[in-house]
């Protein structure tokens, strides 16, 4: 969910109290990938009451996929949206290479208190009951080991949409993944409406709800300026902790290879975290507005929008009409930055072909009308495909130490995205 969408949902909550996308957060979990889970769970597969068990596209690269899930504590601040709470409480998940071998089964899409909540909320077009979230799997297994033949790996934090869980990017993530790199994703709790702790308790947005119910329009600005500090200040704190990341993926990974990507307010909050903190090496936002604004005015400027980036790489993906020429945010920010940078287009896309929508709500069962609503006109397994090629291009290109020159220019394996800007 964009801003713009947090805006309209201000109204909206107090008829639907589901109308913000529901969060996730799934207990500690040991997970490593194999083949693809879609001889065990089937496309289409729906189970009387559960809704459809939606299959996500297997991964490209060459690893096996694994992830966990871990609860990260930061003593050092009280939570910023229940401030008589001492410390801040998140939940991530990690993937990563994993050997191909061993493990106890394919990881789930959600955990099943998330996987309700989001259920409830309908998110994104997808009607009620629809969809069986906690009974889709992922393409990883529980229990295999981390693969660090190749040597220390790439780090990524991935960054997921205001109210979106932090799976929402899940067929994105596992691909990059696949591909070599370790790939952290955070919920922002008290923001994602129901993050799962290993405890079993599910912290829900309602702190969030009610700062939105109480801000009147002029003062909307200021509470989005809220959302983003608190997402930059998550992610510096998991950023301090990647050494420390258990099942050996604290040694694993390659803290001088950093880099961040997000959808929505995630790419907003990427973009934030790259200017703030130098550790970040490269980044990608994917369609989110870089102003505190519920539409874009070029006024209420984040501080990377104002001053740009050095000379540290940056990857900007729209959906179709929205770039550097037509946000003025990311105006601002392509003027003032000094490094390497790319604006592409994604023709006939909306805000929400950047997620797992694009897979998933064409297995929901809605009409034509709802999917081009939601997802555009593109052709929603085209658009995942261009989404996992160009992202991992550039963090291949800035990241990995090879380049497959797909960000060089138009590319006819990919008719579907225009470049705006190089």
């Amino acid at each position: 969910m964009n801003f713009r969408d947090l805006r309209s949902s201000r109204t909206s909550a107090r008829a639907r109290k589901g109308a913000l996308a529901l969060g996730l957060a799934v207990t500690t979990v040991l997970a490593a990938g194999a083949a693809s889970p879609a001889s065990a769970q089937g496309s289409g597969d729906a189970p009387a009451g559960h809704g459809v068990r939606a299959a996500l596209p297997a991964p490209t690269g060459p690893h096996a996929v694994g992830t966990f899930s871990t609860r990260l504590v930061d003593h050092s601040r009280n939570d910023p949206w229940v401030t008589a709470q001492p410390y801040r409480e998140l939940m991530v998940s990690v993937w990563y290479p994993a050997r191909a071998t061993g493990g106890h089964g394919f990881a789930p899409y959600m955990a099943k208190g998330a996987a309700a909540r989001w259920n409830a909320a309908a998110p994104h077009g997808i009607p009620k009951d629809a969809v069986d979230w906690a009974g889709m799997r992922t393409h990883a297994r529980e229990g295999a080991r981390v693969d660090t033949g190749g040597g220390r790996l790439p780090v990524l934090l991935y960054s997921a949409g205001a109210n979106d869980p932090r799976t929402w990017g899940t067929s994105l993530v596992e691909d990059l993944a696949s591909r070599g790199y370790v790939v952290v994703t955070v919920d922002h709790t008290y923001e994602s409406p129901g993050v799962e702790f290993p405890d079993g308790s599910v912290k829900t947005d309602k702190p969030l709800r009610d700062a939105l119910a109480g801000t009147p329009p002029e003062k909307l600005p200021r509470l989005m300026e809220k959302v983003l500090t608190t997402r930059v200040a998550d992610d510096k704190f998991v950023l301090d902790r990647l050494g420390a990341l258990p099942h050996g993926l604290g040694r694993a990974v390659d803290q001088s290879r950093v880099g961040m990507v997000g959808h929505s307010a995630g790419g907003m909050a990427a973009a934030e975290t790259m200017y703030e903190d130098k550790r970040v090496k490269a980044g990608v936002n994917l369609d989110g507005t870089l102003e505190h604004n519920g539409e874009p005015q070029g006024t209420n400027l984040t501080p990377v929008a104002r001053h740009g980036l050095d000379d540290r790489p940056f990857l900007l993906m729209g959906r179709d009409g929205s770039d550097h020429t037509t946000e003025p945010s990311w105006g601002s920010f392509w003027k003032h930055g000094t490094g390497w940078k790319r604006d592409l287009n994604l023709r006939g896309a909306k805000h929400q072909t950047y997620t797992d929508l694009a897979a998933v709500l064409p297995q929901a069962g809605v009409g034509r009308d709802v999917v081009e609503k939601n997802i555009g006109t593109v052709d929603a397994a085209r658009a995942t495909a261009a989404r996992r090629a160009y992202v991992a291009s550039f963090f291949d290109r800035t990241l990995g130490g090879r380049d497959d020159h797909l960000l060089d220019g138009p590319s006819d394996r990919f008719p579907e995205v225009r470049f705006v800007g190089r």
